[in-house]
């Protein structure tokens, strides 16, 4: 007994190191960071000391760059920042912005995607079968689901089981039970990973399977998961014969791409079982350590043929993100044996977003499911920092009589976030949307449910991160019973949130005036 004590004593004592040293690591790339920005604006400032031209230069620049930025295909919600600190700080706009102003990655990084997505994609089509039947029965099936077919390439499912967890511990302990079935592969994507308790649980799983022979990979997000692990988490995951990559590693130096984070949450198991929701593998979304009070997160179990979606998303992110591994030789090998169609009613239809492709398929998906709403539509996102766009179709909706709904957190995470969050309440209330905040704690699920006929879960917030700058994947669910389950969680967590509608329905001119300003730092954050 005390050598297991002496064990888990030492554990205890390596985590903790190992999240200083993360946190040392994340202070750092920081820090280096700041260094660059103020050594080359003192190297400028310095310069133009001894050479008037440069300050005409500067200012010449900035407003190149203001036009280009006015011309960019993109919202208008990020340009107008950018322009104005530009306009007003010329150096300091020019500087930040080639640091942290690039929304997409490099022609290589593109380029690298779309090789990999040319030998994937043929492994995603529509079963017509299934498209006549969502057809057929018309509404969000034929509307919604047409988009995310025609306009972004991902097929409806039938046949697909879904079970909802109102809890992230209850799917943790579906997940552990079904990554016990794993007999060819193992995929798990998550934006973090804490190397902790809950993930030591899933860990010594894994390790078990790849000694069987099965094929097990994880690939996590390194500014998601730097505060929860050390630099030698990968060597350590290789030991046990788990394959680890690492998304887009920050480096304290220029990197365009370092504004786009993997923010995917996907388990995947012989191409049959998949999970996905809001919930990574740390322990604050297990209840295991709770800093914001009660964290309400959710997930859902598909079993069926819409799995192929998530391994085709993994497959996608596990062999683009870096040209110098050694990536799989051929897909097929993933896709050899048919996925049984299990008795299911209504549809599936797993989708993501990139931003690498230009086409806002997180928002547009939130948008379409309240243009199509004739009775309820209700949100509940931990941030809520939204495009006008967003705006206006929410507003929209509750003028038509709709009954608009949004949950936000109650305690947050973020404090600067909370306040901005809170900067839109106002405009949307003032239109009819009623606003609650959770009151036990940090709500950080991100699902809508609308007319008890579709409902979505995933790992999109309703903020500009999420629907502009991310890798994200969500699932929408047409006619099926998931989406009931999904209502009655809505009600149970309005019993417990307090309305906040009318207390931002008038603002004080200083109120207002502060959260203009704080407007502009949203698509910053």
């Amino acid at each position: 007994m005390s050598g297991t004590n002496h064990e888990a004593k030492h554990m205890r004592t390596e985590r903790k190191t190992d999240v200083r040293n993360g946190v040392k690591r994340l202070i750092f790339v920081v820090l280096a960071l700041i260094v660059q920005i103020g050594w080359l604006m003192l190297s400028l400032i310095g310069l133009g000391q001894k050479a008037a031209w440069l300050s005409e230069a500067v200012h010449i620049l900035s407003l190149a760059l203001v036009l280009l930025i006015y011309g960019k295909r993109t919202n208008a919600g990020f340009k107008l920042p950018w322009i104005i600190l530009i306009m007003v700080f010329p150096l300091l706009g020019l500087v930040l912005y080639t640091f942290m102003g690039q929304q997409n990655a490099t022609r290589a990084t593109r380029k690298r995607f779309e090789e990999i997505d040319e030998k994937l994609m043929p492994y995603l089509q529509q079963d017509e079968e299934t498209a006549v039947l969502a057809k057929r029965r018309g509404g969000r099936c034929a509307h919604l689901s047409g988009y995310l077919l025609h306009g972004c390439g991902y097929p409806i499912y039938g046949g697909t089981k879904i079970t909802y967890y109102d809890d992230a511990a209850k799917a943790l302990e579906a997940q552990l039970t079904a990554l016990e079935s794993a007999k060819k592969y193992i995929f798990l994507e998550y934006h973090a990973i804490e190397d902790g308790e809950s993930f030591a649980r899933i860990r010594e799983v894994l390790a078990r399977k790849a000694k069987e022979g099965v094929d097990v990979r994880l690939f996590y997000d390194d500014i998601g998961s730097i505060g929860f692990i050390t630099g030698d988490f990968i060597k350590r995951m290789e030991a046990y014969g788990i394959r680890t990559r690492v998304f887009n590693p920050v480096r304290p130096i220029f990197h365009i791409f370092m504004n786009n984070r993997d923010h995917r949450k996907i388990t995947v198991i012989d191409g049959k079982i998949g999970f996905t929701g809001g919930y990574n593998l740390a322990n604050e979304y297990f209840h295991l350590t709770e800093p914001y009070g009660y964290w309400k997160d959710t997930g859902i179990r598909m079993e069926g043929p819409g799995v192929r979606t998530l391994t085709i998303l993994f497959l996608e992110m596990w062999n683009a993100i870096n040209r110098d591994d050694i990536d799989d030789a051929s897909f097929g090998e993933f896709f050899t044996e048919p996925v049984d169609k299990l008795q299911s009613e209504g549809f599936v239809q797993p989708y993501a977003d990139s931003p690498l492709d230009n086409e806002p398929a997180g928002e547009n998906v939130y948008i379409s499911v309240l243009n199509e709403a004739s009775d309820y539509v209700w949100f509940c996102t931990p941030y809520l920092l939204i495009t006008d766009e967003m705006t206006r179709a929410l507003s929209l909706a509750a003028q038509r009589g709709v009954d608009v709904r949004i949950l936000t957190p109650g305690i947050p995470d973020k404090k600067l976030t909370y306040h901005l969050t809170r900067s839109y309440y106002a405009a949307l209330a003032r239109n009819g949307v009623r606003i609650f905040e959770y009151t036990p704690g940090f709500n950080h699920a991100k699902m809508c449910v609308s007319d008890d006929a579709v409902a979505t879960v995933g790992t999109i917030n309703m903020d500009y991160r999420s629907l502009y700058l991310h890798f994200e994947n969500g699932v929408v669910l047409y006619d099926m019973p998931p989406v009931q389950e999904i209502r009655k969680d809505f009600e149970a967590m309005f019993q417990v949130s307090t309305e906040v509608t009318y207390k931002y329905s008038n603002r004080s001119s200083a109120m207002r005036l502060g959260q203009c300003i704080l407007r502009l730092l949203a698509p910053l954050m």
